[in-house]
């Protein structure tokens, strides 16, 4: 069975494609990335047959234009791996924000897709594009199945204690305003790694924080492999300090500010979700490795900006421990928790209080790309560093679907 995961931005298409046998056990043929779809200077950039790599340069209009590029690289004479469309199973597409119409992966018949189109205004930037993306897969041939995996799904075991804002209660019964939470596909990922390691280490409960850390940057605290708090909320701008998000502020920052530059609602927001966070502080850039070595060079501010980012990741760590009522591990994961020994160096320094120690020497020494241990010997709280799969996320939910029946 080989399906196709698609990740579709508003002016890109990530994709994977996946073959599945019948044990369940899978590789990945291909993978991919679609870029500036609808602007100047369109590619796609495709990893084939044998390691295999093209770009495939051209105007490229909307999703559908973008798809028909994907499969034209799919099906390339060299590094190619299928012979055409017909030869996909299902697609699996990652869709941000299911609402609480979705707690979990759906085939995404006539029906699902109507109650997706409603949480439109739920995720605004990204929905229409996840689900332009469904809609080109339909026209290009409309008897594949289609799954949707949600970001938010994994999160709908929070108890309404935790996903509830204090605001007048119509606001949820009218307008659905709450805690939703997202990159859940990854937070369900890692922290199933993390059990299966803690249950072989003989440990008979499963507390576990999970931080996805890079440009996005979220906090989930686990209890026996459901989500019972995140950081995120109704969008993905509240919670941590992420690469150009600001995170957690006081809601009364916004008409200060509107009063002090006569920029609207709008406007800010913009601000607050595209200009502000280590961005914002630094004033270098919103990549950590760009920070980092301005903060060895001694950009005060760059410093100050790792020093605050790592400093709410701290904070969300503590919190979630007493959520738990105690922790068996820590996981880190994502383009920073991955790869960044100094910023876990960082957020768990002083820890050792509530059982948390690294060890130095095997923090800095770590494989990439395997899980690892970074805690010191015999501490009670495991420290974990697990490489994310979200694309395999998507695909396994997606042949548990529809496998039965392709």
């Amino acid at each position: 069975m080989t399906i196709l995961v698609l990740n579709a931005g508003s002016s890109s298409l990530k994709y994977q494609l996946f073959a599945f046998k019948a044990d369940g056990t899978h590789e990945v043929l291909s993978k991919g990335g679609v870029e500036r779809i609808g602007l100047a200077g369109s590619f796609v950039a495709h990893k084939g047959r044998g390691g295999a790599e093209i770009r495939i340069d051209g105007d490229i209009a909307g999703h559908t234009d973008a798809l028909k590029k994907v499969f034209a690289a799919l099906c390339d004479k060299d590094c190619g791996v299928i012979s055409g469309v017909g030869d996909i199973s299902a697609f699996g597409h990652r869709i941000l924000h299911g609402g609480e119409d979705f707690s979990s992966s759906v085939i995404l018949t006539e029906e699902n897709l109507e109650k997706c189109a409603k949480n439109i205004d739920l995720g605004p930037l990204h929905m229409p594009a996840n689900l332009a993306c469904v809609e080109a897969c339909k026209k290009l041939k409309s008897d594949i199945p289609n799954v949707g995996v949600f970001d938010t799904a994994f999160h709908s075991t929070m108890s309404k204690t935790a996903y509830m804002y204090a605001v007048p209660y119509s606001y949820y019964t009218d307008y659905k305003i709450r805690r939703y939470g997202f990159h859940g596909t990854s937070h369900r990922y890692v922290s199933g790694q993390a059990a299966d390691y803690l249950k072989k280490a003989g440990c008979k409960t499963s507390r576990i924080v999970t931080c996805h850390l890079g440009n996005g940057s979220s906090v989930a605290a686990v209890k026996d492999g459901k989500a019972a708090d995140t950081s995120m909320g109704l969008t993905p701008l509240e919670g941590l300090v992420m690469g150009t998000r600001s995170g957690d502020i006081d809601p009364a920052v916004i008409e200060f500010i509107s009063r002090k530059t006569g920029e609207s609602i709008s406007e800010i927001l913009t601000v607050l979700n595209k200009k502000s966070g280590v961005l914002g502080i630094s004033g270098v850039s919103s990549d950590f490795r760009d920070i980092s070595a301005a903060a060895a060079a001694g950009n005060e501010r760059a410093e100050l900006a790792l020093s605050v980012f790592a400093y709410h990741v701290k904070k969300y760590i503590g919190s979630y421990a007493a959520v738990l009522n105690g922790l068996d591990a820590v996981v880190f994961t994502g383009g920073v928790g991955e790869n960044s020994a100094d910023m876990r160096a960082r957020i768990t320094k002083d820890l050792d209080g509530i059982g948390i120690r690294l060890d130095e020497a095997a923090n800095k020494s770590i494989a990439r790309g395997v899980l690892s241990e970074i805690s010191k010997a015999g501490e009670a709280v495991r420290i974990l560093v697990i490489p994310t799969d979200e694309e395999l996320v998507i695909a396994k939910e997606t042949y548990e679907l529809v496998g039965g029946c392709a």
